[in-house]
């Protein structure tokens, strides 16, 4: 039993770093946002954040990437049920990509309150 539940755990844990690897490779605003993490992670170094401040970097970071992977998963499904333009689909598409977007907008705000305000 306990194999077979630690098999589980890692099939799951699989699945999951493939979806990420999905994410990472085939969508554009993904690519983005990761690069945009990565000179966030970058900056942090060169402007000496606290680690307070660090914390603060990662939790909107991880915020901007679960948005963009939650909006992938509303696409795909989206796409799946109704491959033909439906008012409903639309919307469902609209609202996930407002997700992102808000997170992103907000990102920079943080962004600028942790970097700009130290210059």
């Amino acid at each position: 039993m306990y194999n077979e539940k630690k098999q589980n755990l890692l099939i799951s844990v699989k699945s999951a770093f493939e979806g990420i690897s999905y994410c990472a490779m085939h969508e554009r605003n993904m690519k983005i946002h990761i690069v945009a993490g990565v000179i966030a992670g970058f900056l942090s170094w060169w402007f000496s954040l606290d680690k307070y401040e660090i914390l603060i970097l990662l939790v909107t970071i991880e915020g901007v990437l679960v948005a963009e992977m939650i909006n992938t998963v509303v696409e795909t499904l989206v796409n799946m049920i109704s491959p033909e333009f439906h008012p409903l689909a639309k919307i469902a598409k609209d609202v996930a990509a407002g997700a992102v977007l808000i997170s992103a907008m907000f990102s920079l705000v943080v962004g600028y309150m942790l970097f700009f305000l130290k210059l």
